[in-house]
């Protein structure tokens, strides 16, 4: 049987042959089980993988958060690694400047952590509890609502509420976008924008 062989492919093996020679004859022929021996395990290996959302933009593209520690005799579980999740349909895995920095966001020592209060008066906020904070912001709402809802404009019946608008949040599902403009459209109010313009 004979084996048909090209010129070039004949020069190919003729390189490949006296480089793996003159590599041995070199002493390096050890140096793959060598190399493979020394390989490391993975870092994020150990880590716990949490996938989220960048909150930067309306992009909204996935990132995946490894932390470490498992909370066990009183280990505080810390954000140690965070990049782009390549499962995720939007971003395929990249992040932009911005996402790439988010480990430094995460660790700001003045990012806003719980819910602030500051009192009518007051010069310095203060810490409150969710069920304040939300219990307030539900009390004010209805307040303004109910002294500043035009029910008729005329015979028309137009149900508005203009001295108080909406901002919803960028980085969320269609789902939960559509729920956000539901409910905001039903209190009457016309005020409402989103970042990626629900």
């Amino acid at each position: 049987m004979t084996v048909q062989v090209s010129r070039r492919g004949l020069l190919k093996g003729i390189g490949v042959g006296i480089a793996g020679g003159t590599l041995g004859a070199l002493g390096f022929g050890d140096l793959q089980p060598a190399a493979a021996a020394a390989v490391r395990p993975f870092k994020l290996a150990q880590m716990r993988e949490t996938r989220n959302t960048c909150p930067y933009c309306s992009v909204s593209c996935g990132v995946i958060l490894y932390s470490l520690g498992d909370r066990s005799k009183n280990a505080k579980s810390a954000v140690m690694h965070v990049e782009g999740d390549p499962d995720h349909p939007v971003n395929r895995g990249t992040l932009c400047p911005k996402g790439s920095s988010l480990l430094d966001f995460i660790r700001s020592e003045t990012r806003t952590k719980y819910p602030m209060y500051r009192a009518a008066g007051a010069s310095e906020f203060k810490r409150v509890s969710w069920d304040f904070a939300l219990d307030r912001i539900a009390t004010l709402l209805k307040e303004d609502r109910d002294r500043n809802f035009v029910a008729k404009n005329g015979d028309l019946t137009v149900n508005r509420w203009v001295t108080t608008g909406f901002l919803g949040a960028s980085a969320t599902t269609n789902e939960t976008a559509w729920v956000t403009y539901k409910t905001v459209r039903s209190m009457g109010a016309l005020v409402f924008d989103n970042q990626a313009r629900v």
